[in-house]
């Protein structure tokens, strides 16, 4: 993780900007955090939705998906299991599903909140190619992430000094909203903006506009 500032900075040259915004979603948020502490001098500020926390650091598990609890357990006690399943899930997991099945995918993974803004296909198709192309190019890249998250992320979210605005929804499975709280109160120049009736995919579709407009003021 700590090798990813660098490369936003070359990025950030070869476009001839100078300072940014950081907009990160979901697990996008490690990388953010990451590039606002090691750059804070380019980095103006940072939007973190529904983001994922550092895992080792919470002080209990209770609030991570059921399924992110089941992996992590698996990681520290069979890792070899874990990246064999991985490898094993490729093959569905980089599948485009039927567009006539999707309404019953929604309905028995998600929660009624996240699967009714799941329904337009514009947003289920911006929510789920990018992590279908993720699996079509290696199952490795895609466990390669997963240790990050479950690792020591390499510095503390006390010295993230640029302003940050995390935006949770208090309906999220995946990271509750007693974690968003968790992680906000370690962040010495954060905006916690706590949504109700959102869940972790309605809060980037239905309220990117608002996330945006507050993000580019600061």
């Amino acid at each position: 993780l700590i090798d990813w500032p660098p490369i936003v900075g070359e990025l950030a040259d070869k476009l001839e900007i100078e300072r940014f915004h950081i907009l990160a979603i979901s697990g996008g948020a490690p990388y953010a955090y990451v590039t606002a502490s090691e750059m804070p001098q380019r980095v103006r500020a940072i939007a973190i939705v529904s983001g994922a926390p550092p895992i080792v650091d919470l002080s209990e598990h209770t609030g991570l998906l059921r399924l992110y609890r089941w992996m992590l357990a698996l990681y520290r006690s069979h890792p070899q299991l874990l990246r064999a399943l991985f490898y094993l899930a490729r093959p569905i997991a980089c599948l485009r599903p039927p567009i006539r099945f999707r309404p019953l995918l929604l309905k028995l993974l998600l929660q009624p909140v996240d699967a009714a803004a799941l329904r337009d296909a514009a947003a289920f198709e911006a929510c789920f190619e990018s992590q279908r192309r993720a699996w079509r190019a290696s199952a490795k890249g895609v466990m390669t992430d997963a240790e990050i998250y479950a690792q020591p992320w390499g510095f503390r979210l006390e010295d993230v000094d640029v302003p940050v605005r995390l935006w949770h929804g208090k309906e999220d499975r995946a990271f509750t909203f007693r974690v968003a709280q968790e992680v906000a109160a370690r962040l010495p120049n954060c905006v916690a903006r706590y949504v109700d009736n959102a869940g972790h995919y309605s809060l980037p579709i239905r309220h990117m506009h608002e996330i945006l407009a507050d993000l580019i003021s600061l």
